[in-house]
């Protein structure tokens, strides 16, 4: 259950956990959307049947692709600044791409708050680090440091 926390009490939640997502299952339709929303149509991410024969046995999601997903991921997250009236995206400290993400596979985030700082009075800037996870592996997919402007 989200819970809105008082700046100060938030700055002392550094590297505490801020939950974990739901499940989200990456299908070929969405790969193919993704690759024509970007213009990458490299084979190993539409070409189901060259595919095949590739280095991961079957079509992989894009690196991008898995990191769009992070606003999808962030909405189960568990804190948040109270008295927010807006939020927007702030940008990305580190990304990594750890593990192909095979098409047909489920990947969720577990995220940690890993910064909280008063950039200006009403605004609070938080940085969670996400840890994508594909279900069944022990490898993740990807860690990215996401940044999140908070107006208050």
């Amino acid at each position: 259950m989200l819970e809105f926390v008082p700046v100060e009490k938030l700055k002392t939640m550094i590297g505490q956990d801020n939950g974990v997502s739901d499940w989200v299952l990456i299908d070929q339709n969405m790969v193919n959307r993704f690759a024509d929303a970007t213009g990458d149509h490299q084979w190993i991410h539409v070409d189901v049947e060259q595919a095949k024969k590739g280095p991961f046995g079957g079509t992989i999601a894009h690196g991008f692709l898995t990191l769009s997903l992070t606003p999808i991921f962030s909405a189960s997250g568990k804190y948040l600044p109270e008295g927010i009236k807006m939020a927007v995206n702030y940008g990305l400290n580190k990304v990594r791409f750890l593990a192909p993400v095979p098409v047909g596979s489920r990947i969720r985030s577990k995220m940690v708050i890993t910064g909280v700082e008063e950039k200006e009075p009403g605004r609070i800037l938080m940085t969670t680090t996400h840890t994508i996870e594909i279900e069944g592996q022990d490898k993740p997919a990807c860690i990215a440091e996401a940044l999140a402007m908070f107006m208050v």
